[in-house]
């Protein structure tokens, strides 16, 4: 025998940015929306200033009424714009960058005689806020000792030590301060997605669920109503009185997979409608019944059997006697006996259902294999397996549910 056996909110808006975890002002959110424009600021907080040095420092001799040296001026004027210049590329190669402003600072105090520190400054910054902390102070370490042997080498005054030292720990707070924020954005994009997942995972359980129910309502339904309707349609020259007989069945089964399928779908217009309770054991006489009207001739033992309270596992027993039903009604229609047996021991509840099709028809004919499919998870949600597969004489349905007498 072959056997088909089974075991055991809404998305976010978008994932988080820097933007969305921190509280910035308009100003500070507006130069992180456009780094570009903060470049461009850097660049000009240095060039500036030290261009306004550089001239106070060349033109001095104007003072005593001498001429301003022309040649160190303009020496002067193209040492700011290279360091302004090189601070544009300061994210992208901050160690490289520090090391050009270091040699543009002591170009500065050996043929211009002033100091152009504070460029070497924002290049420690930038390296302390986007590189390791072994990095960050050997490149402090590098500038602070090439800057101050220049100094001595020159007689000039530099304060390169503390204001290289000011930017390493300014720049070290924002470098800890980024890698925190980037953690909570990673955490929370990794909650939101697994939010996602899971109200992924429970919108495909629901519509498989919905799909289980819309194929026992539909299938089981329409089969019996086929079936009523061929009876009908033959008995109708001979016997009126039993056809009207079962069209009233025919008009019963649809009502009912209508109030079954508006219950699925929950989609009652009414305001004041009442939603019907799922099938269980007290509705399987009814359902045996209604096949037998459509021309089986099926026999029990155990149908009236007090099954467990648990309502899931009555409307298991419903759907797998219902499911094995319309399968011997579609595919043997008329040819033997159906048996429907149903036991209980203290471990479980068996339902077992065999009909006598065609001796020369032993294997089913070809279908989809979803109703097998959907008496497995049925029985699945309770550690439980379905066997199906042909007999000698036909086909057999067998359902085990392990259920402890404890737990009824």
């Amino acid at each position: 025998m072959s056997t088909t056996t089974a075991g055991a909110a809404a998305p976010h808006a978008g994932p988080a940015t820097e933007l969305t975890v921190r509280r910035l002002g308009p100003v500070r959110r507006f130069f992180v929306r456009r780094p570009r424009a903060m470049d461009a600021l850097i660049m000009a907080v240095y060039g500036l200033p030290a261009l306004i040095g550089t001239l106070v420092v060349v033109a001095a001799p104007l003072v005593t009424g001498d001429p301003p040296p022309v040649r160190r001026l303009g020496l002067g004027i193209v040492l700011v714009a290279l360091g302004t210049v090189a601070l544009n590329w300061r994210r992208r190669a901050p160690v490289l960058v520090t090391a050009a402003l270091s040699l543009i600072d002591v170009a500065a105090m050996a043929w211009v005689g002033t100091t152009l520190e504070m460029g070497v400054a924002f290049g420690v910054y930038a390296v302390a806020a986007s590189r390791p902390p072994r990095t960050t102070w050997l490149t402090f370490a590098a500038t602070t000792v090439v800057g101050v042997a220049a100094g001595l080498a020159t007689s000039s005054d530099t304060g390169i030590f503390f204001t290289s030292l000011i930017a390493l720990a300014i720049g070290t707070s924002v470098r800890h301060r980024r890698l925190h924020v980037s953690e909570i954005v990673e955490r929370t994009n990794a909650l939101a997605r697994d939010r996602d997942q899971q109200a992924q995972l429970a919108r495909t359980a629901e519509r498989t669920r919905i799909a289980r129910e819309m194929h026992d309502v539909v299938a089981h339904n329409l089969a019996v109503m086929i079936a009523l309707a061929d009876g009908a349609g033959a008995a109708l020259a001979t016997r009126p009185d039993r056809t009207r007989h079962v069209l009233g069945e025919v008009s019963e089964t649809g009502r009912s997979a209508l109030a079954d399928m508006r219950r699925v779908l929950g989609v009652l217009h009414e305001p004041d409608a009442r939603f019907e309770p799922q099938p269980g054991s007290t509705d399987l006489p009814t359902l045996v019944e209604r096949f037998r009207t459509a021309g089986l001739d099926v026999r029990t033992t155990g149908l009236h059997l007090d099954l467990p309270d648990d309502a899931g596992l009555q409307l298991t027993v419903y759907r797998i006697v219902s499911e094995a039903l319309t399968n011997a009604l579609r595919h043997a229609p008329g040819t033997g006996l159906v048996e429907i047996a149903l036991t209980r021991t203290p471990d479980a509840v068996e339902v077992d259902v065999r009909d006598e099709g065609p001796a020369a028809l032993p294997v089913r004919p070809p279908g989809a294999g979803q109703g097998l499919i959907g008496m497995a998870e049925r029985a699945a949600v309770y550690g439980g397996t379905v066997e199906a597969g042909p007999t000698a004489t036909g086909w057999r349905v067998h359902a085990v549910l392990p259920w402890s007498e404890d737990e009824a």
